[in-house]
């Protein structure tokens, strides 16, 4: 006899939550979350949202150190420079080192979406969206969004070009790991 389930798929989480509203928006994907991926919903939440905040001028990142979105990825730093050249938004990276992300808000976000969910048998796709869509942290249902676009992996910089990138950046002396600021750069220094 046969007792083995037949997988369906594989579906990674990603969420973007700002702990004031208690909003938090929830992208899953069966591709890679690449530092591609990260910065591609980052930017398609600034560009639904930016209205919203029409004063703000720095945008803070809490970040756990994981390896897609260190501050020392190539590309992640590469495409938020773009970012925040783009936008003309200053962009503050804030890391929670090891072993301390249980003090990261979305932490707490994926806790309550495992509790939801525990024993529940998450045999598709439909399933997965379903329960993320109507799970609730501090009284409101995530936003739920699918990411069909497929990333590749391994995607760098070279090293000439990074040292290029670190000109742009402000690390906090002592904590140059943990905490980074990225002004945004005049169009002409890096991407023109």
């Amino acid at each position: 006899m046969d007792h083995d389930f037949k997988p369906w798929g594989r579906l990674t989480p990603f969420g973007l939550f700002l702990p004031d509203s208690k909003e938090l928006d929830l992208y899953f994907t069966a591709s890679k979350v690449t530092s591609d991926f990260i910065v591609d919903r980052l930017e398609e939440w600034w560009a639904a949202n930016r209205a919203r905040f029409p004063r703000i001028e720095r945008l803070l990142l809490d970040l756990d150190n994981g390896p897609e979105n260190h501050s020392r990825r190539s590309q992640f730093v590469y495409r938020l420079v773009q970012l925040a050249q783009k936008e003309q938004i200053t962009i503050e990276l804030a890391y929670y080192p090891p072993y301390h992300s249980k003090y990261n808000p979305i932490e707490r976000c994926w806790g309550v979406l495992e509790v939801y969910w525990n024993g529940e048998l998450l045999d598709s796709e439909a399933a997965v969206l379903g329960f993320a869509r109507s799970m609730t942290y501090g009284g409101k249902h995530p936003q739920v969004s699918r990411v069909s676009q497929t990333y590749s992996s391994g995607v760098c910089r070279s090293t000439k070009e990074m040292k290029r990138l670190e000109q742009c950046l402000q690390r906090l002396p002592g904590l140059e790991k943990w905490s980074v600021i990225i002004p945004p750069p005049k169009p002409d220094e890096l991407f023109s």
